[in-house]
């Protein structure tokens, strides 16, 4: 019987934690900032808890769960409202690198040292420092790198090379099952998709692992299994 017992509220807890989680949506899958760190290990270390422990109601552990995402989003709204709260809670971003120059100070503040500074650039593609402009640390530990002019990379542009405009492709077959509203979006039948498939030498579905439209080409490539 405990052990029924057990089984039932861990996956109360998960079920609790899984919609907590899609409430306060994919920042908590994304690189964190400070309080959503701080919320996100508080709820789940109480999910936890609450899915061992027979002793204690488990609506406890609800409502205090229900508490961390309140003040979660009370903290949001505030933040929005108020930058001098928004830079309590949830920190500001620190110039580390500025026209050129190291900002030690600013560097102390950011918990970092010199080694870890450099190590966050060539994580960036920067390896040697003279060759940054700007760095930013920003409020998630991340930096964000203004390259000096010498250093910014060659892009068409620079060279009056002009491209076609980019446009996202649709996937109509995925592991070999096709996705009828993704046809229905690109305005295409099925009966013109199983056409173009014959033009690509692919006649059985489940040997096919993708299928992509280009809008621009109106054409389709197909990726098999094999």
């Amino acid at each position: 019987m405990k052990t029924l017992q057990v089984l039932g509220i861990a996956a109360l807890s998960f079920a609790a934690l899984f919609l907590i989680a899609k409430i306060m949506g994919k920042k908590q899958l994304s690189q964190l900032e400070f309080i959503d760190y701080v919320v996100g290990i508080s709820i789940g270390s109480t999910a936890a808890q609450m899915s061992a422990d027979t002793s204690t109601p488990f609506y406890h552990y609800l409502i205090s769960m229900g508490v961390y995402l309140a003040l979660d989003v009370l903290i949001t709204l505030i933040s929005r409202k108020t930058f001098k709260l928004k830079g309590f809670f949830k920190g500001m971003p620190l110039v580390l690198i500025n026209d050129g120059k190291l900002l030690y100070e600013n560097l102390k503040k950011s918990k970092l040292d010199i080694n870890e500074l450099l190590a966050l650039c060539r994580i960036k593609n920067y390896f040697n420092i003279n060759d940054i402009a700007f760095c930013i640390f920003e409020t998630n530990g991340e930096i964000s790198v203004l390259p000096k002019s010498h250093a910014t990379p060659v892009v068409s542009g620079d060279m009056n090379i002009k491209k076609e405009h980019p446009n996202l492709s649709i996937d109509f077959i995925i592991d070999g099952a096709i996705i009828s509203h993704a046809l229905r979006e690109a305005g295409k039948s099925k009966a013109w998709l199983l056409e173009k498939l014959k033009e690509k030498n692919a006649y059985k579905l489940e040997d096919i692992a993708l299928v992509n439209f280009d809008i621009q080409k109106d054409d389709i490539a197909v990726y098999f299994k094999n």
